[in-house]
């Protein structure tokens, strides 16, 4: 969980985001708020440039359809909804939320887009987290905790010095039960998946359309990141040695790499990935391409040593089921976007 803070790069990040928004030129004349019925040969990059201009804004698209994708792929046939910018975004109320409370949960600054106290709502997910908490059933005060030293919050968890903590990636627990974090805690629903992407140089000679494209390539990640989707049934990329994963310290020693031509690609989530090719000045050395590579939930966890974490658990996916059919999920997310894309402005 532990990356450098970003809040500055993030003002920079326009060519990935995604995120339409406050309307610059660009947007005023996008065709938005419609139906698309897919064509054949579409993908969320050329669709984002038929309606908003920008293929860079397909992140809207993608949130807003997941049910209508299969992974990060659109479906010839199937209808997808271009959402239009959302004026004036201001995050939810939360009246249940104190600093006396019976739920407590902890979490961390620098991980933006996701939690970071100095952005609006304290971050995507932490909305995410507040709106679920308040749409469950049988609702109960919480309070919101913030410990910067990410690599101490799954001990605190387990010793039950607070109930929950969020935004934790789940590993693959049916292959690897023995995971610190599968054999110690309890997962909820997906809050929110992230596009995890393959960034190349722009002027290599790289496609992925399939798995296979990537056999005998150099792939980049960064140390204690997850790799589970490099490993998963059907890839096994690293247990049969289909490709070389170099793993230094930082994303930015990655992007070095890739920068230099020691690896080929290198592979962390979409809004990681912007951040750090713009705060190394990389803008036009380095692309995303169209296709991610997987895509990785982010969730709250719970020791599995709670007395109570069943129904805390409960409390949480039923208040976040409530909130995607309410239509508030894409409402928060989007602002978010937003607010993104308005800083670089």
């Amino acid at each position: 969980m532990m990356i450098k803070s970003l809040s500055q790069s993030l003002k920079r990040i326009a060519f990935i985001m995604g995120a339409a928004v406050v309307l610059a030129p660009s947007t005023a004349k996008a065709i938005c708020n419609v139906d698309y019925v897919v064509q054949a040969g579409d993908n969320l990059f050329s669709i984002a440039e038929k309606h908003y201009g920008e293929r860079d804004r397909w992140s809207m698209i993608y949130y807003r359809n997941q049910s209508e994708l299969v992974g990060s792929s659109v479906v010839p046939g199937r209808t997808l909804f271009i959402p239009c910018p959302l004026n004036n975004p201001e995050p939810d109320a939360t009246p249940l939320r104190k600093e006396e409370a019976d739920l407590t949960l902890l979490t961390g600054n620098d991980f933006p887009p996701f939690t970071d106290r100095s952005l609006p709502g304290q971050g995507m997910v932490t909305e995410l987290v507040n709106a679920a908490l308040e749409l469950s059933p049988s609702p109960v005060s919480y309070a919101v905790n913030w410990d910067d030293n990410w690599s101490g919050h799954l001990e605190k968890l387990n010793a039950k010095e607070f109930d929950m903590g969020f935004p934790w990636v789940k590993p693959d627990c049916e292959s690897t039960p023995s995971n610190e974090r599968c054999a110690n805690f309890h997962f909820s629903d997906p809050l929110m998946v992230m596009p995890v992407m393959l960034f190349t140089r722009s002027d290599a000679q790289f496609e992925f359309n399939a798995d296979a494209d990537i056999a005998g390539k150099s792939i980049c990640r960064p140390d204690a990141y997850f790799t589970h989707d490099l490993d998963r049934e059907g890839r096994r990329w690293l247990t049969e040695e289909k490709i070389t994963l170099v793993q230094p310290a930082t994303p930015a020693q990655c992007f070095d790499f890739l920068d230099k031509g020691d690896v080929d690609a290198v592979s962390v989530n979409l809004f990681l990935g912007a951040a750090t090719i713009l705060e190394l000045g990389l803008r036009d050395k380095v692309v995303p391409l169209e296709r991610p590579l997987s895509e990785v939930g982010l969730h709250v966890v719970i020791s599995k040593r709670h007395w109570r974490g069943t129904s805390h658990l409960y409390r949480v996916n039923a208040g976040l089921k409530a909130l995607r059919e309410s239509g508030r999920f894409e409402e928060i997310v989007s602002r978010h976007l937003e607010v993104f894309w308005s800083q670089i402005k």
